[in-house]
């Protein structure tokens, strides 16, 4: 055993405990593919601001905020207060409440793309909702997406996520104008919708061009099919999300993450004349849910949303910046193959010398992984796949911290590859 893999596993042994309750009743002690990493994952007890803390008493500063949901951190006071507030007067009903009309207003004052907004409770069910409106309005069935993007767990959108096409799944490459426009030509005629991240998750923050998004969605249009935006991630990177940096205007747009103030949520914005097709009044496409815009998530929305500012996200986007610094720094220092993407507030790391393309697998899996438990040990939480996330409570003396304790969890990982080879 290394020795990385001793101090983390003598560090949780409640955590191992736990995995081996949890295995018995959920399939692998877990029910989120992406949060498991070997030995096992580690069960939270509590979570305040930048810190998270175990059922082992560790305390880890929060590089993920449940993979980019918590902008405002962990139990954001202005949050659990209104919450606080409306679990009072109840937790949801069979009727419209005010605060799900207030975050509807707020979305489309924000984001130039949205005239109207359909709730939902996850950011599958808002790509999901999106590629049905789309089959609705155009009579066709295929969706196009890029070739390793991700979309949630509909199966049309995972198997284009593993890098296959399938019976409704067109794939084409990653911000490459000239492929979807190729595509389309040739197959336009049974595509519903092109579906793109601005900025691809779990593909390795691959970013498109400038200029790509809105060419592909012109082309997307011409061949009858609409444009989707899937800003779950994104809608973080400022204030009208990131088709306002790119300079798109998409059909719709699939929202999650930070609309829901750590709750669950999802919801569809885009055109009335598209939404239409889901109004109760004279439905084309049945849409419900019982907890679709419920009032305890439409509330911490809304604190989410509106503290969600344009200097907070500058402020957000300039740590990350010296966060990225910093790591390549101490890489070189300690001689870590190292190199890293980011946009905004959302950091890639690599443990190689060259950013791979967008892919679903990785060529730096034993370092990365290496690396994922030496952080913990040092009490870093992010991401397995080695994406680290900043939020709006986080200063600069908190991210040198989380720098300084990166820089030395990179030094165990080059100090065990030296005994290895010794």
């Amino acid at each position: 055993m290394s020795e990385i893999l001793a101090t983390f596993r003598a560090r949780t042994p409640g955590s191992a405990a736990r995995q081996d309750r949890a295995a018995a009743v959920m399939p692998g002690g877990d029910t989120r593919t992406t949060t498991y990493h070997p030995p096992y994952p580690l069960t939270m007890a509590s979570g305040e601001g930048p810190w998270l803390t175990d059922v082992d008493g560790n305390r880890y500063i929060d590089l993920l905020g449940n993979y980019t949901s918590l902008v405002h951190g962990n139990a954001y006071p202005p949050i659990v207060d209104a919450v606080q507030g409306q679990l009072a007067r109840g937790t949801a009903w069979p009727a419209r409440n005010d605060a799900q009309v207030e975050l509807a207003e707020l979305l489309a004052e924000r984001v130039g793309s949205v005239e109207q907004v359909r709730f939902c409770n996850s950011g599958t069910e808002a790509t999901m909702l999106c590629a049905y409106i789309a089959r609705a309005v155009t009579g066709r069935r295929k969706v196009l997406m890029a070739r390793y993007g991700y979309h949630g767990s509909l199966e049309e959108y995972e198997v284009g996520t593993l890098g296959h096409g399938g019976p409704d799944t067109v794939l084409a490459r990653h911000g490459d104008v000239e492929d979807f426009g190729q595509v389309l030509t040739e197959r336009g005629g049974e595509i519903a919708c092109v579906i793109l991240e601005p900025v691809m998750g779990s593909g390795g923050l691959a970013v498109a061009a400038p200029g790509a998004l809105a060419a592909i969605a012109e082309r997307a249009r011409a061949a009858g099919a609409l444009f989707v935006a899937d800003e779950v991630i994104t809608l973080r990177l400022a204030t009208g999300g990131a088709q306002a940096l790119h300079g798109v205007t998409p059909d719709l747009t699939a929202m999650g993450k930070i609309i829901g103030g750590g709750f669950p949520v999802g919801a569809v914005g885009g055109r009335a004349d598209l939404l239409a097709v889901t109004d109760p009044r004279a439905p084309r496409l049945i849409h419900s849910g019982t907890f679709n815009g419920n009032p305890i998530t439409a509330t911490a929305g809304l604190v989410s949303v509106r503290e969600l500012t344009a200097e907070r996200i500058a402020t957000m986007d300039r740590l990350a910046e010296r966060l990225g610094g910093r790591l390549i720094a101490a890489a070189e220092a300690c001689g870590l193959p190292f190199s890293l993407r980011r946009q905004g507030s959302l950091l890639q790391c690599f443990c190689r010398g060259e950013e791979p393309e967008a892919n679903a697998t990785r060529d730096d899996q034993d370092l990365s992984t290496a690396l994922h438990l030496a952080a913990l040990n040092e009490g870093v939480f992010f991401a397995g796949r080695g994406l680290l996330v900043l939020n709006t409570v986080l200063d600069e003396a908190l991210v040198d911290e989380v720098a300084d304790r990166l820089g030395a969890a990179m030094a165990s990982v080059m100090a065990e590859q030296a005994v290895a080879v010794d």
